[in-house]
């Protein structure tokens, strides 16, 4: 398995992560995408990657990094980027669910970005959260140009379907295996499976049996079991085909 999403830099892991990366071996995880958002995280991802090969490093500038300074934090990630192998661009996108204040500097810096990606050959890792339309009217504006992947993606069925004439994945975490997400769910049974990623997130989104805990890779093995059976699909077909998707789309 791939988990094509995860923050094992993060600070909920400081206490275990050699352990958690050793879960994640055992639990059949051969590679990891380690997801940088920010200066730091940007580090922190590369740091790993070169501590461990399981892991895939990204850097990305973070919606909620956006305000006045916005060109100063792409300028940034730009140098970095241009440093050091990174395998996608990302994470990246819009994000008002808790503030809009800088929303146009969201769209502009979300834009620098796939421009950047597309002028390197880079996926992009797309985070939208209470902004589908703006983010899907942005990728679409690059007219297929763009390469990429809707993280843990929670919007419809129906936008999912536009994402995919646009050549996108859709990764699916945590919130598949919940009792009552409807949607991605349904999403789920929509997406061809060649077009599926799989993903935790981690530290964030703990599938069940674990929601409301922490998450980590390990776990990316209960999104696979929930999507092998909502697709009424073998687990090892599921498994195979996702790990291809990343392997094509990541180029690892």
């Amino acid at each position: 398995m791939i988990d094509t999403h995860s923050h094992l830099f993060d600070e909920a892991f400081d206490l275990d992560r050699d352990e958690c990366i050793k879960r994640a071996k055992e639990n059949h995880v051969n590679k990891i995408i380690i997801v940088g958002f920010s200066k730091d995280t940007n580090l922190k991802a590369l740091e790993l990657a070169k501590k461990d090969s399981i892991f895939f490093n990204t850097a990305g500038v973070h919606p909620s990094e956006a305000n006045e300074s916005y060109l100063d934090e792409f300028n940034s990630f730009k140098e970095f980027a241009s440093k050091n192998k990174i395998y996608a661009v990302g994470e990246c996108g819009l994000d008002y669910h808790w503030d809009i204040t800088y929303k146009e500097e969201q769209k502009k810096l979300f834009r620098l970005q796939c421009e950047y990606a597309i002028e390197n050959d880079l996926p992009i890792i797309v985070h939208s959260r209470d902004a589908s339309q703006d983010t899907f009217d942005i990728i679409k504006s690059y007219q297929g140009r763009l390469k990429g992947v809707m993280h843990c993606y929670s919007g419809s069925a129906e936008l999912a379907k536009e994402y995919l004439k646009l050549g996108f994945y859709i990764s699916l975490g945590g919130p598949v295996t919940f009792k009552n997400a409807k949607e991605p769910k349904e999403v789920c049974k929509l997406v061809p499976l060649d077009r599926l990623l799989i993903e935790t997130d981690c530290p964030y989104l703990a599938p069940t049996p674990f929601r409301g805990k922490r998450n980590e890779s390990a776990y990316v093995k209960f999104v696979l079991e929930c999507v092998a059976e909502l697709k009424n699909l073998p687990k090892e077909e599921v498994e195979r085909q996702t790990e291809l998707n990343a392997e094509r789309l990541f180029q690892i």
